[in-house]
């Protein structure tokens, strides 16, 4: 008798298989990453050194996230693509081009390595202990692209030690950020890179 496909992978790979197809870019490097390749769709041409991820009048508390690029040298690393998404204030993914919704953004690293994200604050993911986060990749033109710790905010209540020691590996540097709110009710926090930290393979393919 033949099995049938169970309907959850039946449509994961119908909704895989609608989404845009984006033509070569840089490499995924640093290990096996799925969906790694959707930081390509939709990329502006020119993405500036602040950007935003959810628009203008997006239900939840802003936020803005800021960050410096760094080599592993320490030097400052303009031109580094850093490409960021995350959930609603609801914790769900608003249907997008692609599975990692319409919550998402490019920003470019300045001159200092400097970027800047305006968005709002995720929720965690309903009815599952999963803190709140944010996920980052990096595009290193001309070299790969690859995953890096999420951002993970140290004062959300699910966040637990253990949570901690699993979420927390250093890829690309630390991605526990401790949020702060402004007497405007804007939280601020802090995401820095590492360029390659923790990268398998990264000293071979991408060294600088």
């Amino acid at each position: 008798m033949r099995r049938r496909m169970p309907l959850f992978l039946l449509l994961a790979g119908i909704a895989a298989a609608q989404e845009p197809v984006p033509r070569a870019q840089e490499p995924v490097i640093g290990g096996p990453c799925e969906g790694c390749e959707l930081v390509f769709v939709g990329r502006p041409g020119a993405p500036a050194s602040t950007a935003r991820i959810a628009p203008e009048g997006e239900p939840g508390q802003p936020l803005v996230l800021e960050g410096t690029v760094r080599t592993l040298a320490g030097q400052p690393a303009p031109g580094t693509v850093v490409y960021a998404y995350h959930t609603d204030a609801k914790g769900l993914y608003p249907r997008g081009a692609t599975r990692h919704g319409s919550l998402r953004g490019w920003a470019v690293a300045g001159p200092r390595g400097e970027f800047t994200f305006r968005t709002i604050r995720p929720g965690a993911y309903p009815g599952r202990r999963i803190p709140q986060h944010v996920h980052f990749h990096v595009i290193e033109p001309g070299r790969g692209t690859y995953y890096i710790d999420d951002l993970v905010f140290d004062d959300d209540p699910i966040l637990t030690a253990e949570q901690r020691g699993r979420l927390v590996r250093e890829r690309g540097g630390s991605g526990l950020g401790r949020p702060v709110k402004g007497a405007d009710g804007v939280w601020h926090v802090r995401r820095d890179i590492v360029l390659g930290k923790n990268v398998p393979a990264y000293g071979s393919l991408a060294a600088r």
